[in-house]
């Protein structure tokens, strides 16, 4: 897809066609391809034309009803912040009261049309002259919010941010174009030193740019966040999503912060005012308490685990495996609880014994701290994938106090 493209996707007829496309079905696309060529369009066309049906469906996922308001390119929208998240990084900007932010990285706009929403004008940039005409198409609904190319190191912040209310927000990229995963996925960097534009550069721009923000891989290290800002791990269902710092007006608490997102639940937040700065761990398998608490993913990566022994007076079984283990029974926002059934050394003839003992035909396997192939060790207990008409059983397979153990828990 070429520019000129995207501007007849983004113009009234083009606009007009996307809307007339059935839902997306694959066994259809042939039928709708010959269709569409008869109409007189043309085979480039008709392919942009596909592309934007199917990726609107994969869109879905991300951006719910908004989906089938924009355009998009595959990389683009595999990058892009969903809804949800996208809403809180406009939060950040809109609270702050700034008139202006210049989005550096734009990206295919999802973060600048949250932050126009909210009546914040937003200046997009990215350096892919395609993707920045599907952000500059998607901004439309805003007249004063655009988008074009060019590359985040000429931004030229103005002489007195905090009077002209502006802010920045950097999407630096963490993917190699040109190179692919097994899975054919744009191979990503994790590195700090290995993001484009650069850390330096991020943080120049903040000196210069006190509302400045910035979103960055879930594995930034704790001790580069640098002093005074706020570094939040977002996650949602389970799967964290990114680390967002921000600098100035734009930190609400500054340190490290987690917040949990969900499909119909309210978003969670924990900071470090919350949590022990310094986790218990658990004396010995014999002081494993009844019951075994499993933290969001954001709560981990975020170095939160003091929140979750301290809600629940627990102990983490080893240092740096994320589990808590805790007489008492309470509920815990930000952590899945499970009962423990039996707490046992590890090793796999015992274990095999006691599922033989209990009639387990289906089990779930959680690991945390051991190094097991999990195929390897269904054949050795003899267990299959699936259930067989027996009963089932989730066993964690970590350390306590530095032994190898298993905890079969049954979830709460």
């Amino acid at each position: 897809m070429d520019v000129g493209t995207v501007r007849a996707l983004g113009s009234p007829d083009g606009r007009a066609i996307l809307r007339s496309l059935p839902a997306y079905d694959e066994r259809e696309v042939m039928r709708l391809q010959d269709r569409l060529r008869r109409e007189g369009h043309s085979p480039d066309f008709v392919a942009a034309l596909l592309t934007q049906q199917r990726l609107r469906a994969r869109a879905v996922t991300k951006f719910g009803e908004f989906a089938h308001d924009m355009l998009y390119t595959a990389d683009g929208l595999e990058q892009a912040s969903r809804l949800e998240v996208a809403a809180t990084h406009a939060g950040r900007f809109y609270n702050a009261s700034l008139a202006t932010v210049h989005d550096l990285g734009c990206g295919i706009g999802s973060d600048a049309v949250a932050m126009s929403a909210l009546g914040v004008t937003v200046h997009g940039v990215d350096v892919d002259p395609v993707t920045a005409a599907v952000a500059d198409i998607n901004l439309r609904p805003w007249p004063d919010s655009r988008a074009r190319v060019g590359l985040a190191e000429e931004f030229e912040p103005p002489r007195d941010p905090l009077r002209a209310r502006v802010g920045v927000w950097l999407d630096p990229a963490r993917r190699v174009p040109g190179h692919t995963g097994r899975h054919g996925r744009i191979k990503r960097v994790f590195r700090l030193d290995e993001i484009r534009p650069t850390w330096e550069f991020v943080l120049q721009v903040a000196t210069a740019v006190p509302a400045t923000g910035a979103k960055l891989s879930p594995s930034m290290p704790h001790d580069a966040i640098p002093l005074g800002t706020e570094a939040q791990w977002t996650s949602f269902a389970g799967e964290v999503l990114e680390c967002a710092v921000w600098w100035g007006p734009l930190a609400q608490q500054p340190g490290r912060s987690a917040r949990i997102l969900g499909p119909d639940r309210s978003p969670i937040e924990v900071d470090q005012t919350m949590a022990e700065p310094d986790p218990p761990t658990t004396a010995s398998l014999a002081t494993v308490g009844p019951w075994l608490y499993e933290p969001d993913r954001a709560v981990t990566q975020a170095g939160l685990l003091g929140a979750v022994t301290a809600a629940t007076l627990g102990s983490e079984v080893d240092r740096g495996l994320g589990y808590v283990v805790s007489d008492a029974e309470v509920e815990v926002p930000f952590a899945r609880r499970y009962a423990v059934r039996e707490v046992m050394p590890f090793s796999e003839r015992s274990l095999r014994a006691w599922l033989r003992q209990h009639g387990i035909t289906g089990l779930t396997i959680k690991k945390r701290g051991v190094r097991l192939d999990d195929d390897e060790l269904r054949r050795q207990l003899r267990i299959g994938r699936k259930a067989g008409g027996g009963a089932q059983a989730t066993v964690i397979l970590t350390r306590v106090a530095g032994e190898q153990a298993v905890l079969v828990v049954d979830p709460a």
